[in-house]
């Protein structure tokens, strides 16, 4: 009975998948020396996922050696400009890539005061968006590879799987900005990205239950104004949300100048209410799952 346990458990970790999460951006919209908001995740040495292009992240996907030809999808949890600027560039880069297969670029609904990711591609590639001469992006005659959006409009789960990963995408509270979280299944484990939001709906909660890794965004700190607070989270509602959902280890980032100078007083404020492991995200840090 042993060497079958012994068994099982060397072909479990010979067959394993690599998973790993990689912080391409930990700042925010700021000159702070950081890049914006971006996260590749990793499977077996393989790009597969980017969350958010904020500034700075597309020079970080190639310094990882991440590929463009291996990507299976894009997020933008909301159109900020510190989360989606550099869109434009990775479009662009690809037509000196060998990628030609279709990308799906997941983003979310619009309103009176932000495009939904459909019309946001449009402004950027349509004909008579900023970029016009790439308009082929937008059509499968493209000289590189067709970028199609898929547009998430729910206050329930949904869910889109991939070849190698599951998605779970829910909107989020961000003032006015429409936005959303999402969470990453594969092989069993489990990565949620909050994005920019103060929870006030409760929806982020809906997806963080047992997570692995839960990387949320620390723009904020308790001392913060009422604007301030009707976009983020403060720690204490980081560590609520991390301690009612027995998540295993939290990432704080979105790390912002007016919270770098608190991190200490944040940190303790989590650790009061959260027993897990608590780090501060870093450019270009990869964590294993």
């Amino acid at each position: 009975m042993k060497f079958f346990l012994f068994f099982f458990l060397l072909l479990s970790t010979l067959f394993a998948q690599k998973i790993e999460i990689e912080i391409l951006g930990s700042g925010g919209p700021e000159l702070d020396g950081r890049a914006s908001s971006s996260y590749i995740l990793w499977i077996d040495g393989e790009a597969k996922l980017l969350v958010d292009m904020g500034s700075g992240s597309m020079l970080g996907f190639e310094k990882s050696n991440a590929k463009l030809k291996t990507l299976e999808a894009v997020v933008l949890t909301h159109l900020h400009i510190d989360h989606s600027v550099d869109l434009p560039s990775f479009v662009k880069a690809g037509f000196f890539s060998s990628r030609g297969e279709v990308l799906e670029i997941v983003g979310p609904f619009g309103n009176e005061s932000f495009p939904s990711i459909s019309e946001y591609l449009l402004k950027l590639f349509g004909s008579d968006g900023a970029y016009k001469y790439m308009q082929d992006v937008l059509t499968p005659q493209s000289d590189s590879f067709q970028i199609i959006p898929l547009e998430v409009n729910s206050n329930t789960i949904l869910t889109k799987k991939y070849k190698m990963f599951e998605l779970q995408l829910i909107n989020v509270h961000h003032g006015i900005v429409p936005s959303l979280a999402l969470r990453i299944n594969v092989d069993g484990k489990s990565i949620v990205i909050s994005g920019d939001t103060n929870n006030k709906n409760e929806n982020l909660s809906a997806l963080t239950k047992n997570a692995d890794l839960f990387i949320a965004h620390h723009a904020i700190t308790s001392h913060s104004g009422k604007f301030a607070k009707d976009l983020h989270m403060e720690p204490s509602q980081i560590a609520t949300i991390a301690s009612q959902s027995t998540v295993k280890k939290v990432v704080l980032s979105h790390r912002m100048k007016r919270t770098l100078v608190h991190e200490k007083e944040s940190l303790k404020i989590i650790k009061n209410v959260f027993n897990g492991e608590v780090i501060f995200a870093e450019d270009a840090m990869r964590l294993r799952l």
